[in-house]
């Protein structure tokens, strides 16, 4: 088994030629979605731009490559390829999966074991995200940050960096969108700390930062009733008291009521403030500096699931040299980003204008037929009147 100082580039697919003699389409279902070769509707150069486009709604699509195994100890492992949403995507995935090299790709599927996912990820307005999914003694681990991905129709460059001493970073059309520690990103250890089981708040520890004022006190004349008899009101000239019953005057408002008595508040001076529960180390945690190596990487693999097709995957890079994925990126994604979005911006124009010419005929159409129904209209007022004539 090669590592990675062994070599600078370990995987570059860009679908230049018979991309099915390299890729293996899995087995395990009957019914998965087919990939085709093409650059799609719009692209930068027709030939560069070529990739695996999924080509079927509503489908799991699952196929993968071969390489020669690898391991990432001591090295930086750098995972790049690229992503084209062309059919606006509203749910789907655009990730890619790193296999172990025991990876039976025939039988590959959505619970296969991996070693990393990545790629972008949407589904509706609530989940627009990049996963960064790493195995870690057999269970998937997920970032705990809210990566936001690229969510329109273009070509995207997605690179994720892991390197030894367990750091990571993740780049989007080469520049850094996020970055930090593999241990405090995602949870592959227990905590450090732990709160202190044998610890208590003492009895008399004061939390309450003010207390009431025990010298204030309530005014006597403070007890008055919130609503009072109407001093205007006056009993109506036709009241019977016999019939009526007795008057009384409708309530209102006491203008002199100040509502419930609250004596005022001052600094209590036995406040310790918030008591914080004290931690220890917690003895089930246990450093591990190798969170970021796997022994065996071998298999790349698209294993997703896509409502409206249209996805185009291209660029696949694997190497450990950061500076060299950043070249390639500019070199595929960097020089055709440009002429691709002047297409786009064209076709869009061009079918702009379409509409126009067609919704100008459609006018036209519909002005003859509202013409031609008033000449016909005014021929059958001719025919009538001269028949009228006749008939006097």
């Amino acid at each position: 088994m090669l590592t990675l100082c062994d070599l600078l580039l370990i995987l570059y697919d860009h679908f230049a030629d018979a991309w099915k003699s390299r890729w293996v389409e899995s087995k395990h279902k009957s019914d998965y979605g087919k990939f085709v070769h093409t650059a799609g509707k719009f692209y930068g150069d027709v030939e560069r731009n070529k990739g695996l486009q999924t080509s079927q709604d509503a489908r799991f699509y699952s196929a993968s490559s071969r390489f020669e195994s690898v391991s990432n100890k001591d090295q930086a492992l750098v995972i790049q390829f690229t992503v084209k949403h062309e059919q606006n995507i509203d749910c789907g995935g655009g990730y890619i999966k790193l296999f172990p090299a025991d990876l039976n790709q025939e039988e590959m599927h959505g619970d296969s074991t991996y070693n990393i996912m990545f790629g972008p990820d949407i589904c509706g307005p609530g989940t627009k995200k990049v996963h960064v999914i790493f195995n870690y003694k057999g269970k998937n681990h997920l970032i705990n940050k809210d990566i936001r991905c690229k969510d329109d129709e273009y070509t995207h460059l997605y690179t994720l960096i892991v390197n030894p001493g367990n750091t990571y970073e993740v780049k989007i059309d080469n520049k850094k969108v996020e970055s930090g520690s593999l241990e405090e990103d995602w949870d592959f250890l227990p905590p450090k700390k732990i709160k202190d089981p044998d610890a208590e708040k003492p009895d008399d520890w004061d939390e309450k930062e003010n207390i009431d004022d025990p010298e204030d006190k309530k005014p006597d004349d403070w007890d008055v009733a919130e609503n009072i008899p109407d001093p205007d009101a006056k009993k109506p000239d036709d009241w019977d008291d016999e019939m009526d019953g007795e008057w009384e005057p409708p309530m209102v408002t006491n203008p002199d009521y100040k509502g419930e008595w609250k004596p005022k508040q001052i600094d209590n001076p036995a406040y310790k403030g918030k008591w914080v529960h004290p931690e220890i180390d917690n003895p089930e945690y246990t450093a591990d500096p190798e969170i970021y190596q796997y022994a065996s990487m071998g298999v790349i693999g698209l294993d997703l699931w896509q409502v409206k097709s249209g996805t185009i995957f291209d660029n696949f890079l694997i190497t450990n040299d950061p500076k060299l994925a950043e070249e390639v990126g500019n070199e595929t994604w960097g020089a055709t980003k440009d002429p691709e979005k002047k297409m786009k911006d064209s076709l869009e124009e061009e079918e702009r204008k379409k509409r126009d010419a067609e919704e100008v005929n459609i006018k036209e159409e519909d002005e003859d037929k509202e013409e031609r129904d008033e000449e016909e209209d005014y021929e059958e007022e001719g025919e009538t009147d001269s028949k009228l004539k006749d008939e006097l």
